[in-house]
């Protein structure tokens, strides 16, 4: 087997015989003296006969997996009775327009929206100057706890509510929030 000069390998630290010991098995990965072999040979040529069919979905669903019963989906938090909340930019921007409370914790906006609907909407806001979004969903869960609980006897009816959340909104004890949003409602209502 001859090899070409490419392969020759040189080191000063090794014999040349070493050096063309490491050469020849180089080389002996790229050059093969049975060029008409391949490893293909060792297979058989016959198809195979009738075996177990190609895996395919069934239009029955797969049989090879245990499925779930189905059941009912879980509780959710409830909403107060007759609230609903605002999701529409242009209706936090006419609350905007309405009466003002400022607390420590938030400021109460509220505005009737003399449709003759008695529901009232409320929404929640919280600016990114306050914290990250770990923080601003947590003031606003706070809020929504808050909502739950005080605006069903003591909001306007028919009338649109925002609470915009401050840095104290997270802090605050929330028999205090209870108390602010009491007032706050109360101040509106003069």
């Amino acid at each position: 087997m001859q090899l070409s000069g490419s392969f020759a390998l040189t080191s000063r630290t090794t014999s040349p015989m070493r050096t063309a010991s490491k050469a020849v098995r180089v080389a002996a990965l790229f050059y093969s003296d049975d060029q008409g072999m391949s490893d293909e040979a060792d297979f058989s040529a016959e198809q195979p006969g009738a075996g177990a069919p190609a895996r395919l979905p069934r239009a029955d669903g797969d049989g090879g997996r245990a499925q779930r019963a189905p059941r009912a989906p879980g509780p959710r938090p409830q909403e107060a009775v007759g609230v609903i909340t605002l999701t529409k930019r242009r209706d936090f921007l006419a609350a905007n327009s309405g009466k003002r409370a400022p607390t420590p914790a938030f400021v109460l906006l509220v505005k009737p929206r003399d449709d003759g609907d008695a529901t009232m909407r409320i929404g929640y806001t919280v600016t990114k100057k306050i914290g990250n979004a770990v923080v601003r969903n947590r003031i606003k869960r706070r809020f929504r706890a808050l909502a739950r609980d005080i605006l069903p006897v003591s909001g306007v009816a028919g009338a649109d509510h925002v609470l915009i959340g401050r840095s104290d909104g997270l802090t605050r004890d929330f028999a205090q929030l209870r108390a602010d949003l009491t007032k706050a409602l109360a101040k509106v209502t003069r």
